[in-house]
């Protein structure tokens, strides 16, 4: 298939090269001309305005874009929707909020131009083991852009969650899921940290024990046992964790539908406190951001 990629970030970038990979064709756009060369390249095709790249697509057009949630996203689509015609379709694979999908859809109905919004989960390592993919939007636009997610995805990686707003409600949750697993691993090593043990515990070694079997293995847990073997007390960063914004959504969805939510409101609420005086437990949070996601981490005395 061919396709636009509008976003050559840290996830666009990679999407694009797992979709040359797969045999498709690239036509890759971003504001940075550098990143634009790179996946030339590497064999995409590359436009330097969103006029060049629905000039080679082939109708129906069908552009991804990848940037940043909010403004960036509508100004994104308000620059393609003129150049794209009737029957044409835009995919949001970013953080957006939910709501704000079926917004967007609703607008571009009026061009009879179809809108996705796909969450995509993976990170980094997407590249490599690919990308998990909730999709939502109609049934028939989803279906005949399948081939794209099937080389995006691993086995059973994707799946069509329902109308639109259904795709990135899905990965709102899964984010808040994230918050309190990655909350909980923080703390646990934290406690262990903090006792008459922690001179003689090898932190990569515990995380590496519990994914041998044990209840609580899991991907996170590889990412830690990574982040102890590069710093092994996390001494070279900061324990400040930001938030992305899906903590918070899934918090307040959980509000206007009053379902009981504590461990995610306590997990959001330990990462605003790790903007004050970081605490072990912090500094772990940070790191496997930047582990799964390369997220920036605050260097240790700076």
């Amino acid at each position: 298939m061919r396709i636009g990629m509008a976003g050559l970030g840290r996830m666009g970038m990679n999407m694009t090269r797992r979709l040359l990979k797969g045999g498709h064709e690239v036509v890759a756009y971003d504001i940075s001309k550098a990143s634009v060369s790179q996946a030339v390249k590497e064999g995409a095709d590359g436009a330097g305005s969103f006029a060049e790249m629905a000039g080679k697509l082939t109708a129906p057009r069908t552009v991804w874009i990848m940037v940043p949630a909010g403004k960036p996203v509508d100004d994104t689509i308000k620059a393609l929707t003129g150049h794209l015609k009737k029957g044409g379709t835009i995919i949001d694979g970013g953080n957006s909020f939910y709501k704000d999908a079926v917004r967007r859809a609703d607008e571009l109905s009026a061009s009879g131009i179809n809108f996705m919004d796909v969450g995509v989960s993976g990170g980094i390592w997407g590249l490599e083991a690919g990308y998990c993919l909730m999709a939502g939007g109609d049934p028939k636009v989803f279906k005949r852009h399948v081939p794209v997610f099937k080389t995006l995805a691993p086995k059973d990686g994707y799946l069509h969650c329902g109308p639109v707003g259904a795709g990135h409600f899905v990965k709102m949750v899964h984010n808040g899921i994230e918050y309190g697993m990655m909350a909980a691993y923080g703390e646990g090593f934290d406690i262990m940290n903090s006792s008459p043990y922690a001179g003689s515990l090898d932190y990569s070694k515990v995380a590496h024990l519990w994914n041998q079997g044990s209840v609580v293995r899991s991907w996170l847990l590889e990412l830690a046992e990574d982040a102890f073997k590069k710093d092994p007390r996390l001494d070279k960063i900061e324990g400040y964790v930001d938030d992305s914004g899906e903590g918070r959504w899934t918090l307040q969805q959980a509000v206007d539908t009053a379902v009981p939510a504590p461990v995610t409101a306590a997990a959001l609420f330990q990462r605003f406190s790790s903007r004050g005086k970081g605490e072990f437990s912090d500094k772990l949070l940070a790191a496997l951001r930047n582990e799964f996601g390369g997220h920036a981490v605050k260097k240790a005395g700076r």
